[in-house]
């Protein structure tokens, strides 16, 4: 016994496109039509912040959106510019980073992320404190307020075009953050030209001139050695600036220029035969400007003075 074949005729497909098609423009239609009548709800304001200094409140930030909390329920969705509002709120110098969006049932969703300074800037040509500011680890500036202290590493310098990004110095803090010793010793970072930046230690006495901020890690090292071969010899007070702007070199000067001047280490020297002071130059040198002197060996064990008759 034969099976009928099935008849598909062939105009039933292109029908049925059709027919889905229309559906799915009447229903955008239907869905825009309704939107455009649809009033905006209610405004919730969500802020990211760990930090036990709230800079940012909602109440702030709803002061800030100006009359937009007083047309809820009022203005239409569709009259809503979400691109608009995130880009007055970004510019806010206490927030980081922000994200508008309408929720499903028409409330006005608004994501705040406070700024996360990493370090407070002083000007070097400021007139007052107020002239303070704090920076993000994207350079977003944010003006320093009396209510708010901040626990961070301050910076003392002019940054900006012409000068250096304060962004550039964040390498150099991080590698501060992460050391035990230097996170404990340093004061402050003080900045008078792209080549010469300064740690200022909290012990009075001395500071250290790192140069650029190229090759930090080998710098600071060098440093750590100066503090544990020879300060202990010296005490702390006994140089002013300590440079290792130049590769394989510690370079000193003491703060009493009246003393006869020492010689240099080079690397040919027997270290045995030199005292710890001979590792710095002349006494007429001004203090932050150490010129270059001869190459020695960071590693170099540096022996403590000794009688001249031992």
């Amino acid at each position: 016994m034969r099976t009928r074949s099935k008849y598909r005729p062939k105009w039933l497909l292109p029908c049925l496109t059709v027919l889905v098609a229309a559906y799915l423009v009447t229903v955008t239609i239907l869905s825009h039509n309704a939107t455009e009548k649809r009033m905006m709800g209610n405004i919730l304001i969500t802020i990211h912040d760990t930090s036990e200094l709230k800079f940012v409140t909602p109440e702030g930030l709803s002061r800030e959106l100006g009359n937009l909390p007083q047309l809820q329920g009022r203005i239409p969705l569709s009259r809503l510019n979400l691109d608009s509002i995130e880009r007055s709120l970004q510019a806010l110098d206490k927030i980081e980073h922000v994200s508008v969006n309408i929720l499903s049932n028409g409330k006005l969703l608004i994501d705040v992320y406070p700024m996360r300074p990493v370090a407070r800037i002083f000007p070097l040509t400021q007139k007052e404190t107020n002239d303070s500011y704090y920076i993000n680890r994207r350079g977003k500036q944010m003006r320093a307020d009396a209510r708010y202290h901040l626990d961070v590493p301050v910076i003392v310098g002019d940054f900006g075009p012409a000068t250096l990004p304060a962004t550039s110095l964040l390498p150099l803090l991080d590698m501060i953050a992460a050391d035990s010793l230097w996170s404990s010793m340093v004061s402050m970072i003080k900045v008078t030209s792209p080549t010469d930046i300064f740690l200022v230690p909290m012990v009075r006495g001395h500071v250290v001139n790192l140069g650029d901020t190229l090759n930090l890690a080998d710098k600071l090292s060098r440093v750590k050695a100066m503090y544990r071969r020879v300060m202990p010899v010296h005490g702390w007070e006994y140089y002013d600036t300590i440079s290792v702007k130049w590769d394989g070199q510690i370079v000193a000067t003491r703060r009493d220029k009246s003393l006869p001047d020492p010689f240099i280490i080079t690397e040919e020297e027997n270290p045995e035969e030199v005292d710890a002071s001979t590792m710095m130059v002349g006494g007429d040198v001004n203090a932050g400007q150490a010129v270059r002197g001869a190459p020695i060996n960071p590693d170099m064990v540096i022996p403590a003075n000794k009688p001249k008759n031992q």
